[in-house]
């Protein structure tokens, strides 16, 4: 993975590797991974060109650099089976929602919740926090998060 503490180096490196997508050139495995995270997110394809702007969740937006980047830590996890059981609760979503990509995004949400409270609390993450919100969503009845 591409792994930087830059908030601007990340975000070139996407716009980056969407141009490259689009100019049909060859991508490395990561870039390829994440022009197909961005090519199902069409309404983020307009703003990965411009890098400089912010977003406000609290005020209702949605940052599509972080969207985009947690689907891309969603998905190592599943490469590497970290934490242990993520696979299996990912089935278990998927059996609930009946599409991968709203099976995402319901775990990114437990991922966000994460890192929101590690961030607010100023602690380390709490991955068991993590995987009682994965369980808690594989339990429900048919879900959306509409």
């Amino acid at each position: 993975m591409f792994y930087t503490q830059d908030r601007a180096q990340q975000r070139k490196f996407l716009a980056n590797t969407w141009q490259k997508f689009l100019k049909n050139q060859v991508l490395d495995p990561l870039e390829s991974q994440l022009a197909s995270v961005i090519e199902i997110h069409p309404e983020y394809h307009k703003l990965i060109n411009n890098v400089e702007s912010e977003y406000f969740p609290e005020q209702g937006e949605v940052n599509p650099f972080l969207h985009i980047n947690l689907h891309l830590s969603l998905r190592e996890q599943f490469s590497i089976s970290q934490p242990q059981g993520i696979n299996e609760h990912y089935q278990k979503i998927l059996g609930k929602v009946q599409d991968p990509h709203e099976a995402e995004h319901l775990m990114m949400d437990c991922i966000a919740q994460m890192i929101f409270s590690s961030q607010k609390n100023n602690t380390p993450m709490d991955h068991q926090a993590y995987i009682g919100c994965l369980k808690s969503i594989s339990k429900r009845g048919k879900t959306s998060r509409t």
